[in-house]
């Protein structure tokens, strides 16, 4: 399809507002390009090679959660403790 105007014409009939959209359309392209270009990469890998690396993960991920839920109970416990209500404290093991 022949284009409506000569290409000299075409630069000056494009306003800021739409040079913009036009960069960032190309922005978007580039990226688009490079995410395709690092899912194929993802899909050549072995199924087996992908899930013992999340597997790792999810055993990291899990650790750093224990030692945060280990150190919120310390901090929360010690509070009790030097905030003066000894009496509220409750034993491990005891119920709520």
């Amino acid at each position: 399809m022949a284009d409506p105007l000569p290409p000299s014409n075409q630069a000056t009939v494009c306003s800021p507002l739409e040079q913009e959209v036009l960069n960032e359309y190309t922005l978007l392209l580039t990226n688009l390009n490079k995410l395709s270009t690092v899912l194929s990469s993802l899909a050549e890998r072995p199924t087996a090679e992908m899930l013992d690396g999340l597997r790792m993960l999810e055993r990291k991920t899990s650790l750093v959660c224990t030692l945060l839920k280990a150190s919120v109970y310390s901090i929360v416990l010690q509070q009790q403790i030097y905030g003066g209500d000894e009496g509220d404290v409750q034993q491990p093991g005891q119920g709520q």
